[in-house]
This record gives C-alpha cells, sequence and structure tokens, in this order.
C-alpha cells in the first residue's frame, strides 16, 4: 500500500431507473441492494481496503447526503467527505476532489470510482487496480478500465483500443457512447472493443494538466479555490463556482474523448453496472422458480420476477411471470421487465403527483 494512492468515490446520483427503490432523499449507493449486509457504497470502499489507507479515501456527494455519508462511515475524516451544492455531471465532481487532494500531496496517484457497481472477484479488481496505478505512476497516462463484452448490450459505452502483444494496456482509439444494437454487435464481433467502466486511474498533476488544455474554465475556477481547501471557507465557495457553471459536463465527454494520451486496461473480473431492474435481477440470487425476492413474499405460480417488498408486511403474489414489483418509502411499482425503459416515463408521472414520491 502506497502512501500516495488516493480513492475517489462518486456518490452523487439519484439512479432514477431503479425507482422507487431510488429517490432522490436515499439513492440507490446508501441501499444494500444486493442484501449483502452492506450499501452499494459500503461494499465499494471496502473493496480498496488494499489499495489505499481509509484516510485517502474521498466520497464527492450532493450535500443533501451528508448525514447518510457520517451514519455509513462514521470513522471518515470530515474534510474526506465532498458536498457538492448541486449536481454538474462527472467532469466538476472529479476536478474538485483533484484539486483538493493535489493541495495536500501533489504527488497524488488518483483512482476514480463510481459507488454502484457491483463486482464479484474482489482479488481480481484489486490486483487490476494496482497494475493500473503502477502504469499511471510511470507513465502521463489517463487510463480507464476496460470489461471485455459478453452481449451487444446498448447501455453501456464502448472503447475501441489499437493491440500490441503481451501487454494489457492499451493505447485507447474511440469512444462510443451506448450505440445501437447493430453497431454493439458489430463491435463484439470485431474483438477490439471493450466497454467502459467509468473506473478511471491517474496522477492528479497530469488530469490538472488535462482540465487545463481542454476544460480551462473549470481548471481557472478550482485552481482559484486552492486558497480555502481545508478551511471553513470552503463551503461558500464552492457554492459560488457551482453557481458560476454554465453547463453539465461529463469527464468522458470533456477530456478522454479528445485527449491523446488515453489508455485501456483490459480486466479480467465480473462486473456490472447496477443501474437498472433488469441487471439487478441479473446480478441476484435467484430462488427455483427465478425469481428474486426480498421481504415478507409469498408467491404462488409466479416466475423470472424480482420483488422488493417491506419486510412488515405480508405480499402475497400469483400467476406473474418476469415483472418487476417494488415497494419504498410509499410509492409501489408494478411493471414488466422488458418494459424497464419506461420507469423514468413513471417518474416523471409521479412527480407530476408529488415532488416527494420521486
Amino acid at each position: 500500500m502506497k502512501s500516495n494512492q488516493y480513492v475517489i468515490i462518486m456518490a452523487g446520483g439519484v439512479g432514477t431507473r431503479l425507482w422507487p427503490f431510488s429517490r432522490t432523499n436515499f439513492p440507490k449507493q446508501f441501499h444494500d441492494l444486493l442484501d449483502t449486509g452492506k450499501s452499494m457504497l459500503q461494499e465499494t470502499i471496502q473493496r480498496f481496503e488494499n489499495i489505499c489507507g481509509f484516510e485517502n479515501i474521498f466520497i464527492v456527494t450532493n450535500e443533501i447526503y451528508k448525514s447518510i455519508i457520517e451514519q455509513q462511515f462514521p470513522n471518515l475524516p470530515k474534510d474526506n467527505i465532498l458536498l457538492e451544492p448541486v449536481k454538474r455531471n462527472t467532469a466538476p465532481c472529479i476536478a474538485y476532489a483533484t484539486y483538493k487532494i493535489f493541495k495536500r500531496n501533489p504527488d497524488a496517484n488518483l483512482v476514480i470510482a463510481p459507488a454502484d457497481h457491483h463486482i464479484q472477484n474482489t482479488k481480481a479488481f484489486q490486483e487490476t487496480i494496482q497494475r493500473a496505478l503502477d502504469f499511471t505512476e510511470k507513465n502521463e497516462a489517463l487510463l480507464t478500465l476496460g470489461i471485455k463484452p459478453t452481449r451487444p448490450d446498448t447501455g453501456y459505452g464502448y472503447i475501441q483500443f489499437e493491440e500490441n502483444e503481451n501487454n494489457d494496456v492499451k493505447k485507447v482509439i474511440t469512444f462510443t457512447e451506448k450505440p445501437a444494437l447493430e453497431t454493439a454487435k458489430t463491435f463484439i464481433k470485431s474483438g477490439d472493443f471493450v466497454w467502459n467502466a467509468g473506473i478511471f486511474i491517474w496522477k492528479a498533476k497530469d488530469i490538472i494538466t488535462a482540465f487545463e488544455q481542454y476544460l480551462p474554465e473549470l481548471h481557472t475556477y478550482f485552481i482559484e479555490m486552492n486558497d480555502v481547501f481545508y478551511t471553513a471557507k470552503e463551503m461558500t465557495m464552492l457554492r459560488d463556482v457551482y453557481a458560476q457553471m454554465r453547463k453539465n459536463i461529463s469527464i468522458d465527454t470533456g477530456i478522454m474523448e479528445i485527449a491523446e494520451n488515453v489508455y485501456v486496461i483490459l480486466s479480467q473480473f465480473d462486473w456490472s453496472d447496477v443501474g437498472t431492474w433488469k441487471s439487478l435481477y441479473e446480478e441476484s440470487k435467484k430462488d427455483n422458480f427465478d425469481n428474486v425476492i426480498t421481504g415478507n413474499v409469498r408467491q404462488h405460480d409466479t416466475k423470472n420476477c424480482i420483488i422488493k417488498m417491506p419486510e412488515d408486511k405480508l405480499v402475497v403474489i400469483q400467476g406473474l411471470d418476469n415483472f418487476i414489483v417494488a415497494e419504498f418509502d410509499g410509492v409501489l411499482l408494478i411493471c414488466r421487465k422488458d418494459d424497464e425503459q419506461k420507469v423514468r416515463d413513471f417518474v416523471e408521472d409521479a412527480k407530476l403527483e408529488d415532488k416527494k414520491y420521486v
């Protein structure tokens, strides 16, 4: 474990596609979605135990989730909980944490990871992350993790890489975000595309150079904050900075898709972006009828369903096949699994009824 290694966890999203379980007041990363006894965020941080010390883990989230973070991580240093006043996508989120860490340690070597991924082989994951950190420590490189595709999924981004011999770190040629099905099939067939896991590794000084070159406005904002990091004035100035930002921008669009020193490390562990009910169903343990059931549920002639209900309510379900049945905090959803893309439409309907439902 090296003292210059840091982990930044992005934990500010709402996870609308897992509504009503994932809501603005309690998003999916704070839930124990996979019935492991830990929230997804807690599992994510546990995954990095052998990468850096707890004091080198930073969580970036929205300020409305401060109390949840403190409850789930009572021993995390207060300065390591970074609170965004509003959502501005991943580029500002990453910039905020990077420039703050850089003030403390100009030699920092960073891992940036979402809070809501499911990874089964922790040892293989940790070995891949350490190889990535060793590579970025020696090279001026912006590195991302690539996952070998198992199906032509249109919900993931794809990375095309240059082939080389005896090296699992590849130069990136192109990024393609959420392609059409036929395009995804072509990518899979070619063999030189991987899924973009959205996990990044680089030295702080190298990504700051990229911010200065490709996103100079963000660079200026956070350079000007340098004197207030780790002081009582930090949040006041941060609110001013976020109020001045004119648009949301992702790190992929803002830097990774246009920078020249971008690489991908091919990864050999099972990975899933648990972002939808169907993906949660696929990653969960199933009973003899291929149901995923949480709660006090009695099922009859029901199969291929994911059912998440409160423990304090007896639920009897009969005759369903391939459905989502989920209740949380006063909202019940019953929807065909194959129609899960309509969940966002349901959220908009609920918002018209009352914002407390979203």
